[in-house]
Parts: structure tokens; sequence; C-alpha cells
């Protein structure tokens, strides 16, 4: 099974600090909903942690962990996660998890974030490997300072 690589990034690959997104954009967090709903989400156990509702309503989420958490289902590598998702399939982060989807992931969907986040104390988003090819950034159609870039295996 492949998936996709979903993340928002800034500039300078900055993906979280403090625990949380350092930004908000209603329109996009509506754009996650759409992508995700009804699908499997996978994410780490940082990433979970700073949801503010758990799980995500109207998903399967998965988390990789090496500690069992309550109420979801929890797989100690993404070799098991990914064998446990049915249908399609989206990593949601943190950047660990994004590092290692590279290797399964058919599809990366970055949505290009202009805010300037101090990268010092920052979770950055992991550098792309060779074999990825960049499509053209285009407009986000509900927020109009953000742009969208999905990239291929190359």
């Amino acid at each position: 099974m492949s998936g996709t690589i979903l993340a928002a990034v800034s500039p300078d690959r900055v993906i979280g600090r403090d625990g949380g997104i350092p930004w908000h954009y209603p329109g996009d967090l509506q754009r996650f909903k759409r992508l995700t709903l009804g699908h499997t989400i996978i994410m780490g156990r940082r990433t979970w942690e700073s949801l503010p509702r758990k799980p995500l309503p109207g998903r399967r989420n998965l988390v990789l962990t090496s500690r069992p958490l309550d109420g979801v289902e929890c797989f100690a590598t993404l070799a098991e996660a990914v064998a446990a998702a049915e249908g399609e399939l989206f990593f949601i982060g943190g950047a660990r998890l994004y590092a290692e989807a590279f290797g399964v992931a058919d599809c990366i969907d970055l949505v290009l974030v202009p805010d300037e986040v101090p990268v010092e104390g920052s979770v950055l988003f992991p550098h792309i490997p060779d074999g990825w090819v960049a499509g053209a950034a285009e407009p986000h159609p509900d927020e109009p300072a953000l742009r969208l870039q999905r990239w291929r295996r190359g």
C-alpha cells in the first residue's frame, strides 16, 4: 500500500513549534478535513498528543509509538501500521514519520505557508530525498496566502 504525505511547511521547512502548528489558516484546515475524511491517517505520538480533539473524527487514526495509548490504534513500526491500513492512506506527521514515509508514499502534498517562523526550537520537515519530482506551486483554493505543491516519484 502507498499513500500521501500531507504537510504544511514554512519557507525554512518549519512544520511545528511548541507542541503545535505555528500558524492558523482555517481554509487549509477545511481542505485537510476534506482530503482525509473517511480515510486512514497515520501519525507519530507527538502529533497525536498535539491534537486538540482525539481521535480526529471520521477517520481511522493510527499512531506510531513504542508505548500503548488509550483511545487509538497503536503500532511500533510504520510497516505494521501500513499493513493494517485499508483504503486511501495519509501520513500527517511529524518529522520522523515523514522521513520514514518517503519510502512508502507515492505522493507528497505540501501546503507552502509564507509565515516566517524561527527555526531554532522548531520541528522541521525533512529534506525530500532524491527520486521525487516537484510539480508547480499552485494557488490554494481556500486560502489566498498559501500555495499547494505536489511531488511525485520520478
